[in-house]
C-alpha cells in the first residue's frame, strides 16, 4: 500500500499537469483532485503545500532547473516538468526528508507518469539538484541495514 505521502505526491503530479496546460487555479485543482479514488488516502495537507509552494515559487524552481537541463525548460514535457518542479520544491524546503526518499519518489513518478526514458533525465537532472542544494547530504554514507 502506498504512503499517504507517496499518494499526495502523485496527486500534486497530476494538478502541476492540469495548471500548466489550463492554467487552473489551485482550489479548483484541490476540487477536481479530491474526485480521485486514492484522494482520501493522501496526506491533504502535505498535497496542498506542494501544489501552493510550487506555485508560488515556479520562477525560482525554474532559474534553478534552468541551469542544470540541456534544453529549453519549454522543451521539457509538462509530466517531468511538474516532477521536476515537485521535488525541486521539496529538496529546498523539506530538509527533513533525505534527499534520497525525493530522488526516488520523483524517479517512480516519472516511470508511472512520464515518457519511457524520462525517469533518467529527471534522476540526472535532479541529481545535479543535490548537489548544489544539499551537499553535505550528498557526501554522507548510506548506512547499511544490518539483519
Amino acid at each position: 500500500m502506498k504512503s499517504a505521502r507517496r499518494q499526495a505526491r502523485e496527486l500534486a503530479v497530476q494538478g502541476l499537469y492540469e495548471w500548466q496546460l489550463a492554467d487552473t487555479e489551485r482550489a479548483a485543482i484541490i476540487d477536481h483532485l479530491g474526485t480521485q479514488p486514492h484522494f482520501m488516502r493522501a496526506d491533504r495537507a502535505f498535497l496542498e503545500e506542494l501544489l501552493k509552494g510550487v506555485m508560488t515559487e515556479r520562477e525560482s524552481l525554474d532559474q534553478r532547473l534552468s541551469v542544470l537541463i540541456d534544453r529549453p525548460l519549454t522543451q521539457i514535457s509538462p509530466v517531468e516538468h511538474a516532477i521536476l518542479w515537485l521535488a525541486s520544491y521539496e529538496l529546498v524546503h523539506f530538509p527533513e526528508t533525505p534527499f534520497r526518499v525525493i530522488l526516488n519518489e520523483a524517479i517512480d513518478l516519472a516511470k508511472r507518469f512520464g515518457g519511457t526514458d524520462g525517469h533518467k533525465y529527471v534522476n540526472g537532472v535532479l541529481d545535479r539538484l543535490v548537489a548544489q542544494e544539499r551537499p553535505e547530504e550528498r557526501q554522507r554514507p548510506v548506512r547499511q541495514k544490518t539483519s
